[in-house]
């Protein structure tokens, strides 16, 4: 709800356009947000859908063109020069490039934004060794970004993001350039900032399996607009929208092997342990064909999907939908 003590940060029929040669372009289009204190928010799109736009709207690195960014109660567009600075010190950013100065070690690098505003040296120094523990580099603060591995990088950055005391972190693309042990860990450090510190943290992603990971909530972005929005199980178990269909369902969505008939199935924390597929085709007797499957933690709970193709006989399929009716297994079509 709008005006909610609870909301850190309200969008309110947010857009922004750019002027080009070819003409306005619109970036984003009537965007309406609102991401609680405290919590993992997502917003997730692909390529060219506004979603780093939509990022730098908030801090108000790009001004919008239509609508308003409320942060903490108070309209960013309506703040002078210097309330603007302070606000914009309060969403501290992490990119996917780390964007670290190679000139610095590690303990001039997280320091550095405290140079800016003015802290004392010893303050500051004593600040940034707090933060390289809690990011579990604390012997490397002499090291330079050149002699760090892309995962100890991006811990760096994030100390250097910490280093004001924000109350958001905002996170754009911040795990794309790292293999996938790395992106684990720095999830994992993310969401331990966000248990241990109470920073709301607002992740910007083309990947889905970044949301199941660690956000509670999610908005997805689409041509500019807000295509759907809600709990991340939520969306997860059902989407509305075929941008989210596609976007959970990944590369198994291009998958052209199976022309026939496709249903996607979603299991529970309950359902998943049952022998779903295999009583089915015994008391079905009836076979399909499994086109994609996988399990994942989301908030806490195991959660699966499975795409199976039917059998070509109208007469076979509506003997499985009605067995998963009757087994409680949700399923949809899918094309």
């Amino acid at each position: 709800m709008f005006g909610d003590e609870n909301n850190i940060i309200e969008l309110k029929s947010l857009g922004k356009s750019f002027n080009t040669s070819g003409g306005v372009v619109t970036a984003l289009d009537d965007i309406n947000l609102e991401i609680k204190r405290g919590e993992i928010f997502g917003i997730i799109g692909l390529s060219g859908a506004g979603k780093s736009t939509l990022v730098r709207c908030i801090n108000y690195l790009e001004v919008p063109t239509a609508g308003s960014v409320v942060f903490m109660g108070k309209s960013l567009g309506s703040l002078k020069q210097k309330e603007l600075r302070e606000a914009r010190r309060q969403m501290s950013m992490i990119f996917q490039q780390f964007n670290l100065l190679e000139q610095r070690n590690v303990i001039k690098n997280i320091t550095f934004p405290l140079e800016l505003i003015g802290t004392d040296k010893e303050t500051a120094i004593k600040k940034a060794e707090t933060l390289l523990k809690l990011v579990g580099l604390e012997d490397r603060a002499k090291a330079y970004p050149s002699q760090l591995s892309g995962g100890q990088k991006q811990r760096v950055a994030i100390a250097r993001a910490l280093a004001t005391d924000p109350k958001v972190l905002l996170c754009d693309e911040a795990t794309s350039a790292l293999d996938p042990n790395t992106t684990k860990q720095i999830l994992e450090l993310l969401k331990k900032i966000n248990r241990e510190m109470g920073v709301t943290v607002i992740v910007i992603t083309h990947e889905m399996a970044v949301i199941e990971a660690i956000c509670d909530r999610v908005a997805i972005i689409d041509s500019s607009h807000i295509a759907e929005e809600g709990a991340v199980a939520k969306v997860f178990a059902e989407p509305k929208t075929e941008i989210g269909k596609q976007l959970i369902l990944g590369e198994a969505a291009k998958n052209q092997e199976f022309t026939g008939k496709k249903l996607r199935l979603v299991f529970d924390g309950t359902s998943s342990k049952k022998p779903i597929i295999s009583d089915l085709v015994l008391v079905c007797k009836a076979p399909v064909n499994i086109a994609f499957a996988n399990m994942k933690e989301i908030d806490g709970k195991p959660m699966g999907q499975m795409v199976i193709e039917l059998p070509e006989d109208e007469t076979d399929q509506l003997r499985i939908t009605n067995f998963l009716k009757a087994n409680k297994v949700q399923y949809e079509e899918v094309r």
